[in-house]
């Protein structure tokens, strides 16, 4: 079980995932345990294979356990709908991807948003809180740019400011610095920084030691099980941001 005993965002409880392989089964995760605290900062290490991906494809709603239980901002998902689970996946959790994900022919603020597309917002509303958060993440000058004009920086920007969107429980981010520069990269990992010094729920899938360090915690997969849970010291943190 991880280590948190702050009230949990997630709860994973003996979590189990396995995927038919024409007359093979590949067990994804083995009997996970974990809990993840609110305000949490977490990274998800391990090697190619090791269930990283899956455990983030579970926790964000994208795919279900196959056996388990997963308790997600209160609610179990397992008795969820298919519609349950989508309102629960774009009320709750926001998404960074290493690709962005952005929607070319959208300027920026259309991009930012899209979620509101699925909730009864008032567009008004949505347009507001839309544009105060491309200020927070410096973009405010280029909202009216298509993601094809933008650095790629600019672009994480932009959907770490859409995942944003709905004040989610948990920000989830997949290698969401992978196809960045360092100097790029060491800007957005500074952003998701702040965030989580705001109180921001992160998880964050990494290959990259340097990345993984500046979280609270770093859990190690092997084989769909967890090889190891570090506790990171705040100095090692703070040297790490630098």
């Amino acid at each position: 079980m991880g280590l948190s005993t702050v009230d949990p965002v997630a709860l994973f409880e003996d979590v189990r995932k396995e995927y038919p392989m024409g007359e093979n089964t590949v067990i994804a995760l083995d009997g996970l345990d974990l809990r993840i605290g609110r305000g949490e900062y977490w990274a998800i290490m391990g090697t190619s294979g090791s269930g990283k991906s899956t455990l983030l494809n579970i926790l964000g709603c994208l795919d279900r356990p196959s056996s388990g239980r997963l308790t997600l901002a209160g609610r179990d998902v397992a008795a969820l709908d298919d519609d349950e689970l989508s309102e629960l996946r774009n009320e709750a959790i926001g998404f960074v991807f290493q690709s962005f994900n952005l929607i070319p022919q959208l300027t920026v603020l259309e991009n930012i948003e899209v979620p509101f597309l699925y909730r009864r917002t008032a567009p008004v509303d949505a347009r507001k809180k839309a544009i105060d958060l491309l200020d927070r993440v410096g973009l405010a000058s280029r909202m009216k740019h298509r993601p094809t004009e933008l650095s790629g920086g600019q672009q994480q920007r932009v959907a770490i400011a859409r995942a944003l969107l709905n004040d989610p429980a948990l920000l989830l981010a997949d290698e969401a610095t992978g196809n960045l520069d360092s100097t790029t990269a060491r800007d957005i990992l500074n952003l998701i920084d702040e965030l989580h010094a705001e109180g921001k729920t992160i998880v964050l899938v990494t290959h990259d030691r340097a990345v993984g360090e500046r979280a609270d915690r770093i859990l190690n997969l092997k084989d769909g099980r967890v090889a190891g849970i570090e506790e990171m010291r705040q100095s090692a943190a703070g040297s790490a941001r630098r």
